[in-house]
Formats: C-alpha cells, structure tokens, sequence
C-alpha cells in the first residue's frame, strides 16, 4: 500500500498510520467502505461486497488497535457478526436480536448490548443471560450515554463499524472524532444507504484529511474532525 498524502511513499507502516492520538481520555472511529459513486452496500445489501484484501487488511487492522467495536443492530444481522477477540458493543433500541445467534452464544468476549428501558422485562433478562446489557436511554439508545456507558467500562478507543444510521446519530451528537473510509473502485448505483444516514447535518462537520493511501485503486482516507 503506498501513501499518496501527505507524503508520496511507495511504503506506509499501516499500524502507524493508524494509531490513535496519544493522551486522549476517549477516541470515537468509525470504519467504514463505499462505491466510487458514493453506496454503502452493493446491490445485495451488503458492505462487504465493495470490499478487497487491502480494505479487509485495514479492518483487521482497526480492530486489532481497538478496545471495543460498536455497530448496531441491523449490521449485525445483515453482516453476519461473529465473536472477536475484541468485545462487540451492539447498539438495539428495541432488542430485536437473536439471542442464540453466534455472536451472543458462542465463546469470545461477551457481547454487550446498549439497549432502552422501553424493552420488555423479560427480554431484557434474556438477554442478560448471554450478554452485558445496559440501558442508555427511555425509548431511543442515547448517544452520548452508549459512548459513557463504554468508556466506564474501559473502553477507550471506540470502533464504529457502522450501520449508516448509527453513525450518522453518532456525527449529529458531536461524538465522532475520526472517519476511515475506503473508496472502492466501483460503481454500484442503486437506492441504498451512503456512508451516513439521517437527517441533514447542520452545519455540515468539518473534517481534516489526515493521510489518503492507495492500493489497487482503492483509496483509504483517515479523516478526522476539526473542533476549531
């Protein structure tokens, strides 16, 4: 992979590259690949058919320098997510996951749940068998909660997975500090969701392109979002 900037190199320490701000309480990334005409997901609903071996080398990456991945619900399901070595924070309003699904019953770091308190009690403590489930939020998974609510629990370098929805909600609250995307060479076309989805932005948040790498014409840019 070579880095096209800020500095032209045929050779990038991608470790390196990627390594979190030094003496930050709390850092918020977020991961994610789109079309060259801007979709999330191919025509199968799925991120990963926009990927390659470059972009899944940069997740493995990202996760590896991580303490805990966060991606709501329906990522989950649409993706197939399985246990890690790192623990996986689902984000789910309304608790509509199977709970006998690999990433709940099978062995790794237990899973946790951010869920509300408008879940029924007996699905709650369902879940409670084959999770760490906390209430962030009356009827809505609150943000700001969810991030606290992981930070308290250790985890300070936080990954964004996605979906779309999630972390357009995660921009809107002002939480975001960092957006990797890779930019496949593609073009899928299509109704479905970009990178972010929601309501508008207003303003929309400015971002600082920190490097911008290339590799087999996929582009993977680390921008991270000013606060001046």
């Amino acid at each position: 992979m070579r880095r096209l900037l800020p500095d032209p190199a045929d050779e990038v320490d991608l470790a390196d590259a990627y390594a979190y701000p030094a003496g930050r309480a709390r850092w918020l990334r977020a991961n994610m690949v789109a079309s060259a005409d801007g979709a999330a997901t191919a025509a199968d609903g799925l991120s990963g058919t926009l990927s390659s071996p470059a972009d899944r080398r940069v997740f493995h990456l990202l996760r590896d320098l991580a303490d805990v991945v966060v991606v709501g619900a329906g990522t989950v399901r649409a993706e197939g997510y399985r246990p890690a070595r790192l623990p996986i924070a689902v984000v789910s309003g309304r608790l509509d996951l199977d709970l006998s699904a690999p990433l709940l019953a099978g062995t790794g770091p237990r899973t946790v749940v951010l869920t509300t308190a408008a879940v029924p009690a007996e699905r709650l403590a369902a879940a409670r068998a084959v999770a760490d489930v906390v209430v962030c939020g009356v009827d809505r998974v609150d943000p700001a909660l969810a991030v606290a609510a992981l930070a308290e629990r250790g985890h300070r370098r936080l990954l964004c997975e996605g979906g779309p929805r999630l972390l357009g909600q995660l921009a809107a609250a002002g939480l975001l500090d960092e957006l990797c995307l890779t930019i496949a060479p593609l073009l899928a076309s299509g109704e479905g969701p970009r990178a972010l989805a929601g309501p508008p932005l207003l303003p929309p948040v400015p971002l600082r392109l920190d490097h911008l790498l290339e590799e087999d014409g996929a582009l993977f840019a680390r921008y991270v979002v000013r606060r001046d």
